[in-house]
């Protein structure tokens, strides 16, 4: 089982993988269940919106699309992210692009375990969840202060 990343048609290379690889697992074992193959690929709102149309029959741009292949206790899909959307939604919410990227990482994994976001109750629960495993992230690897 395992974690992989990669680009498609953009020059995009994950920072700290090994990292964001046991967090991922982190946040799936502590729900109880079992990391099996999850894939991302990083890639731009074209190529994003071209699979939204293709497949789920959506005309809009989106920073993020999940294909769920989750079997039981064992969590597996393919997770697709717009760079562009994210650097932009990193701008509009005045946020550091590595933190939204986290956000939006954990966000289709999220997904994986269950969690919904379409009514207002499961976008507020996402949002919690989504804190919850950031702090989770933060508690892994504590940001190291200098004098």
């Amino acid at each position: 089982m395992s974690i992989r990343f990669a680009s498609q048609d953009i020059d995009f290379e994950l920072q700290k993988a090994e990292k964001v690889k046991n967090w991922i697992s982190q946040v799936i074992q502590l729900r109880g269940k079992r990391v099996g193959n999850i894939s991302y690929l990083f890639c731009d709102d074209e190529y994003l919106l071209g699979v939204n149309q293709q497949y789920l029959n959506h005309d809009t741009y989106t920073d993020i699309i999940t294909f769920d292949y989750v079997a039981a206790d064992l969590i597996s899909g393919d997770i697709m992210i717009s760079i562009d959307r994210v650097g932009e939604n990193a701008s509009q919410f005045e946020v550091p692009f590595e933190l939204e990227l986290r956000r939006v990482i954990i966000h289709g994994v999220l997904h994986l375990l269950g969690q919904g976001d379409k009514s207002d109750d499961e976008a507020t629960e996402m949002r919690r969840q989504e804190e919850e495993s950031l702090a989770l992230w933060n508690t892994m690897f504590p940001v190291e202060r200098t004098c």
